[in-house]
C-alpha cells in the first residue's frame, strides 16, 4: 500500500525523514545489507535529495547504516560476532549508566522512562516488533543520558547498532519479559538504589546476550 507523506506539516523534515527510514529498518523492511538507493528513496519519501542526504547521515552517525563512495549506502549487517562483541561492550556500558543514572532525581528518572515504558507495552498486544525496537533503544537511551557521563553518551550509536537483533521473528515473550526487566531497572533508579539498576541492567543484557547466542552460529576464539 503506499504511504501518503506531506512533510510540509512537518517542521523537522530532515529528523522526521530519519524516523521514517530509521522505522523501516528496525521492523526489517529494510533489511540487513540493503542498499538504500537515494533516487528510489527520494521518489518513495516524495523529498528532494538535499533532506534525504542530511537524514542518511544522521543514520549514519547512530550507526545504522553504513556509507562509501564504492558500495554507497547499505543498512548496517553486522555478523555475529560484530553483534556478540558489541553486547559484551553494551553489557557493562548498560550497567555503569543504570548505575550513575541513579544518582538523579526520582521525578526525573520517572518522568523520563515511564512514558516510554508504556510505549513498550502498547506495542506488545498487537505485537509491533517495529515500534517495540524503537521504544527499546529509546528507553536505553535515556538512561545513557541520565548517566550525565559525557563519555557513556558518546557511546548511544552501540544502542542502535545493536538494535538490529529485534527483528521479524524475535519472540513476543522476551519482548514481554524485558518490559518487566525495564521496569525493574527504571524503579531502581527512581529509588536511588544504585547497585540494584546496575544489577539489573547487567542481567537483561546478559538475556539479550544468551538470546543472540542461541540465534546465530557463533565459532569459539581461538
Amino acid at each position: 500500500m503506499e504511504e501518503n507523506f506531506d512533510w510540509r506539516e512537518r517542521p523537522r523534515l530532515v529528523e522526521e525523514v530519519a524516523r521514517v527510514i530509521r522505522g523501516r529498518i528496525y521492523s526489517g523492511q529494510y533489511a540487513p545489507g540493503r542498499p538504500l538507493r537515494q533516487v528510489e528513496l527520494a521518489e518513495t519519501l516524495r523529498i528532494s535529495r538535499t533532506p534525504l542526504r542530511e537524514a542518511l547521515r544522521i543514520l549514519e552517525q547512530e550507526g545504522l547504516v553504513t556509507a562509501d563512495t564504492v558500495r554507497g549506502v547499505n543498512v548496517i549487517n553486522a555478523g555475529p560476532r560484530q553483534i556478540l562483541d558489541a553486547y559484551q561492550v553494551r553489557q557493562v556500558l548498560d550497567g555503569l549508566a543504570a548505575r550513575l543514572a541513579a544518582a538523579c532525581s526520582a521525578d526525573r528518572a520517572i518522568a523520563e522512562l515511564q512514558p516510554v515504558l508504556e510505549r513498550q507495552r502498547q506495542t506488545l498486544e498487537p505485537w509491533d516488533i517495529g515500534e517495540y525496537t524503537a521504544a527499546n533503544v529509546d528507553f536505553h537511551t535515556r538512561i545513557f543520558e541520565l548517566s550525565g557521563n559525557e563519555y557513556v553518551i558518546r557511546q548511544i550509536p552501540t544502542i542502535y547498532m545493536t538494535s538490529q537483533v529485534f527483528r521479524p521473528g524475535a519472540k513476543h515473550e522476551r519482548a514481554a519479559d524485558a518490559v518487566q526487566e525495564h521496569t525493574a531497572i527504571m524503579q531502581a533508579i527512581a529509588d536511588g538504589d544504585a547497585a540494584s539498576a546496575e544489577r539489573l541492567a547487567l542481567t537483561h543484557v546478559q538475556k539479550t546476550i544468551d538470546m543472540v547466542v542461541s540465534w546465530l552460529p557463533v565459532t569459539r576464539k581461538s
